[in-house]
């Protein structure tokens, strides 16, 4: 089978920009129809991209979405597979701490877990009613 010029399977591409860290976990998100390039869903991972492409997909509860740059020849270290493409991700939010009150320095203490009660509460803290 003759392979096009400027062109490698989808899976193997995000194997080599380190989006996964087996071939086997990309082929599994492309064949389970969570990849899109250029907005188009894909379900094969033997599927030919090359540069210019775009390719959205879901990684750790972010999308991602990015430009394919170049190919690279072998899956090298986080700096070369950096090079392979344009993050066009939006930034993340911020997630708001599940505890606002309690700055997270170790266990709370009985008078920081009376306050997050009383917040919870809304309960004056320093009254007994």
């Amino acid at each position: 089978m003759a392979e096009a010029e400027g062109s490698i399977r989808i899976d193997k591409w995000l194997w080599h920009a380190r989006f996964f860290k087996t071939r086997s976990l990309a082929t599994k998100i492309v064949s389970e129809g969570k990849v899109r390039i250029d907005g188009t869903p894909i379900s094969k991972p033997a599927r030919q991209v090359g540069p210019g492409a775009v390719l959205t997909f879901v990684k750790e509860g972010d999308v991602k979405i990015v430009r394919i740059l170049a190919l690279g020849e072998r899956r090298g270290p986080a700096p070369e597979a950096k090079a392979l493409y344009e993050d066009l991700s939006p930034p993340p939010e911020e997630k708001s701490p599940a505890n606002p009150s309690f700055d997270g320095k170790g266990k709370p203490g009985k008078r920081e877990r009376r306050n997050m009660d009383a917040l919870r509460a809304k309960v004056d803290p320093f009254t007994l009613e």
